[in-house]
């Protein structure tokens, strides 16, 4: 049985929806390379806004980041049976690499190109157009927003001892020293439990 989409993405039996979907990207990075992140704008064949993309992808170039979008919508689409695909991007070089007008000499950049044509031969029709970027504020707006949410390296977060433990220790201008080597973070605290190695040591 052959199916197609209704308005939201959903699978329903019936002949295939000729609709176009149409979807924004952008992608930037602050530094190129540097902080970087994508956004998409997608919306269905009736002109509805279906979904919003975007992701923070690290240190990249600018061009890294423009194909990481367009990857992104690609695969939606193909995670949402999307056969027919309208892309709008405000990068020329990109747009004019996707036709075939354009060279991609950068071997990082082949590598994502050919993952992009990989996945456009999958959809029965698929476009792709230049525009400003006055026409591209919403992909842009979310690309922002995922270089706002930098990926921080964790802190290290060392564990907090547990339990009890026995030490020797040498009582000496005001401080109890240990004689051996302890992994506890600064500022910890701790009960003492005085036991003398020899009892006139608290006569």
């Amino acid at each position: 049985m052959k199916h197609r989409l209704d308005s939201r993405g959903s699978v329903v039996a019936g002949r295939a929806l000729l609709k176009t979907w149409t979807a924004y990207i952008d992608g930037g990075s602050r530094g190129n390379p540097g902080n970087a992140g994508y956004g998409v704008y997608v919306a269905d064949g009736q002109g509805n806004p279906v979904a919003e993309l975007s992701r923070n992808l690290g240190n990249r170039t600018n061009n890294q980041a423009e194909y990481a979008a367009l990857i992104a919508v690609l695969e939606f689409a193909r995670t949402r049976q999307i056969e027919m695909l309208q892309v709008c991007a405000d990068s020329e070089l990109l747009v004019n690499q996707i036709l075939g007008l354009y060279k991609v000499k950068n071997p990082e950049l082949q590598v994502l190109h050919q993952r992009a044509r990989s996945l456009i031969s999958g959809l029965k029709s698929f476009s792709i157009r230049h525009i400003p970027r006055e026409q591209n504020r919403e992909a842009d707006r979310l690309a922002n927003q995922a270089m706002d949410q930098q990926e921080r390296p964790p802190r290290q977060s060392r564990q907090k001892p547990t339990g009890t433990r026995s030490i020797s220790a040498v009582f000496q201008d005001g401080c109890f020293l240990p004689e051996e080597p302890l992994d506890i973070p600064d500022g910890s605290k701790f009960r003492l439990t005085l036991a003398p190695d020899k009892p006139e040591d608290l006569l």
